[in-house]
């Protein structure tokens, strides 16, 4: 492997598979025949002076219940951008108050495991990353991807969404799903991304040996044999090999000390982005929290630019 000095020169093992396009295809068009029977209900508890914060829930794939919080500030005149907010690995999404307060209608989604989607699907933390991680068709990330992508579907359902300024934001696993849902949903306007989650697996799992990325190590200590299923399987989820379907704006922002998602698969993953607008900030001196507070103007000036011209 090249060395850890720098991650910059780094050569991915990740390869997208010939059928890659095929495969997700074909997914989308299994979801797209649930529909999406999105319920609202406003939380007078939750919601302030300024802010209406609303419980959701949609149908995704298989018919599993997603929930989420929606958040509009108060006595809207005019349609207005809308962030998609989406959760780390173990976080459980946030109510988006700061969001609205900026003029945004915000949705924090909680992906099927999360706390408030897990009935019908509770693989539990750990055990998300390796559950029938030798199964494209039944692997949790299938789900949990399209869980998120239908956020963008229940945004444009909403009359006060311009459905023309829709970004999506996110860290770690978060910065992971942005990738995929940027690519994946043209829809999408701008993305933020940060300290990506979810890209290069087959690279992480040997430059690093915390978890989550240590799930993988550890089912293959159990299951050797698996490990060239497991390399085939991890190619469809790979969100390095969603990158080059990326076309809106986007900022990618990595911790150059990061032992969770190695800035070496940061580099790989920005490398492959096929926008023209995109920029990379790496942050010396910052593991995983990737300079979070100090990016944080950057995300909002980005966002200011591109969603409220």
């Amino acid at each position: 492997m090249p060395a850890r000095s720098s991650p910059d020169k780094f050569l991915s093992r990740v390869r997208k598979p010939t059928d890659f396009d095929e495969y997700w295809n074909d997914v989308l068009l299994q979801a797209s025949a649930v529909p999406l029977e999105a319920e609202v209900k406003l939380d007078e508890l939750r919601s302030s002076e300024d802010i209406e914060v609303y419980e959701v829930f949609y149908n995704s794939i298989d018919q599993v219940s997603i929930a989420g919080w929606y958040c509009v500030p108060r006595n809207l005149q005019t349609k207005v951008p809308a962030i998609l907010e989406v959760p780390g690995y173990q976080m459980e999404p946030p109510i988006p108050k700061t969001w609205a307060r900026k003029g945004y209608a915000a949705f924090s989604v909680a992906p099927r495991g999360k706390l408030r989607s897990n009935r019908q699907f509770n693989p539990g933390y750990p055990g998300l990353l390796t559950h029938n991680i030798v199964d494209r068709n039944t692997y949790s990330y299938r789900g949990f991807y399209v869980d998120t992508w239908r956020a963008v579907d229940f945004l444009l359902s909403r009359v006060e969404v311009d459905s023309r300024r829709i970004g999506v934001y996110g860290n770690s696993q978060g910065g992971g799903l942005s990738i995929t849902t940027a690519a994946m949903r043209q829809e999408i306007a701008a993305a933020v991304a940060g300290a990506p989650y979810l890209c290069g697996f087959i690279d992480a799992i040997e430059l690093t040996h915390t978890y989550p990325y240590q799930e993988i190590n550890d089912y293959l200590r159990i299951n050797p044999d698996d490990k060239p299923k497991v390399e085939a399987n991890l190619a469809y989820f790979d969100g390095i090999n969603f990158a080059d379907k990326i076309n809106c704006p986007i900022v990618v922002n990595i911790g150059l000390q990061d032992n969770v998602c190695p800035p070496e698969t940061g580099y790989a993953l920005y490398n492959r982005i096929e926008s023209n607008d995109r920029k990379l900030y790496p942050y010396d001196g910052h593991g995983h929290d990737a300079g979070r507070i100090k990016h944080a103007t950057i995300v909002d000036q980005f966002f200011q630019n591109h969603l409220r011209p």
